[in-house]
């Protein structure tokens, strides 16, 4: 019965487990090696958040100053802009530009 019981945990491994200990005597644990900090659920989030403002702009905002601040901050997927590139652009003060955005 032992042996069977053994024989079942037998591939698994702890992350806790001491793989060497250095000349000072400090363990070398697997999860040192292979640790990864996890940050799956801030991704989801700050993802979310992304949608979500995006959603706003659309919604709240009139077309004009929409398309100012998805520019402004790079919400099209481009690299976002000055306020002095967005005045000129559309023949406004930075201050307007600023804003809206």
């Amino acid at each position: 019965m032992f042996f069977r019981s053994q024989k079942k945990i037998q591939g698994e491994v702890s992350l806790s487990e001491t793989l060497e200990t250095d000349k000072d005597g400090n363990n070398l644990f697997l999860m040192d090696i292979v640790g990864v900090e996890d940050t799956m659920l801030d991704d989801l989030d700050t993802r979310e958040s992304h949608i979500r403002v995006r959603q706003l702009v659309d919604q709240c905002l009139t077309e004009r100053e929409a398309d100012i601040v998805r520019q402004r901050y790079g919400l099209n997927g481009k690299p976002p802009r000055t306020q002095r590139e967005l005045a000129a652009d559309y023949g406004i003060s930075r201050s307007y530009v600023s804003r809206r955005a």
